[in-house]
């Protein structure tokens, strides 16, 4: 009896202010992650360290242009389709943007659906996002084939420094891997959703809490992180 009234006596202490606060809240594993599933703590933790990965990735070319002696080549004349008889600077690179931005907004929909518990418009919102991952990944497909028609490789390029080719290819293929294991996973979920696995519990693998579709936000993360790299990727690699 005693330990329980110890227990109430410590729940109902109120929160220091200022730094005492801050720390009183990181130092309890409980208070700070009392509201926070396992399945998303550790979806978080896995972006943070993946956030490392990239950052390591964008910084070593940031410091491979920076440092070569050798003329970058020119983006928009690399990254250039000829349509009409006219060469169109980063035309695919803006389609390519466009498609993965907008599956950002399907992913959400489908996030929201999912909490309303709308199988239905949660399992389509969310094989049309896969189906804007798969049209992402074959657009970088056909950009690394004209590329590599073109003579660009990981040793070399026929327009300047050597280091382009294997900027390229590392940064670019490690964020479509992302894209293409994402697109995996969303086939996978949206299958379990249709199919009303998170409503009657069915066992198997990622199936949440009966009546939670928490299991579809924690992948909505996953998808909304490919997609913010992708904008720094953008903007360090195509338009610098």
């Amino acid at each position: 009896m005693n330990q329980v009234m110890e227990t109430e006596t410590r729940v109902q202490l109120p929160r220091p202010d200022g730094l005492r606060g801050f720390a009183s809240d990181w130092a309890s594993d409980q208070r700070t992650f009392k509201n926070v599933s396992w399945g998303k703590a550790m979806m978080w933790i896995f972006l943070l360290s993946d956030t490392f990965v990239f950052g390591c990735f964008l910084l070593a070319y940031m410091s491979a242009r920076m440092s070569t002696t050798v003329p970058w080549p020119n983006p928009s004349e690399v990254f250039a389709l000829n349509i009409g008889g006219k060469e169109i600077p980063l035309i695919l690179i803006a389609i390519m943007t466009f498609v993965l931005i907008s599956s950002s907004g399907t992913m959400a929909m489908a996030v929201n659906f999912g909490y309303r518990r709308d199988r239905r418009k949660t399992a389509i919102l969310m094989l049309l996002t896969a189906l804007f991952g798969v049209t992402f990944v074959g657009m970088q497909a056909f950009e690394w084939t004209k590329l590599i028609t073109e003579g660009v490789r990981p040793w070399g390029n026929p327009w300047g420094a050597a280091q382009f080719g294997s900027t390229f290819f590392m940064i670019t293929g490690f964020h479509g891997t992302h894209v293409t294991i994402g697109v995996i996973f969303l086939i996978i979920i949206a299958r379990k959703v249709w199919r009303g696995d998170f409503d009657t519990e069915k066992r198997g693998f990622f199936t949440s809490r009966k009546g939670h579709y928490e299991i579809v936000e924690i992948m909505g993360l996953y998808w909304h992180f490919v997609d913010l790299v992708w904008v720094f990727i953008f903007a360090f690699f195509y338009l610098w």
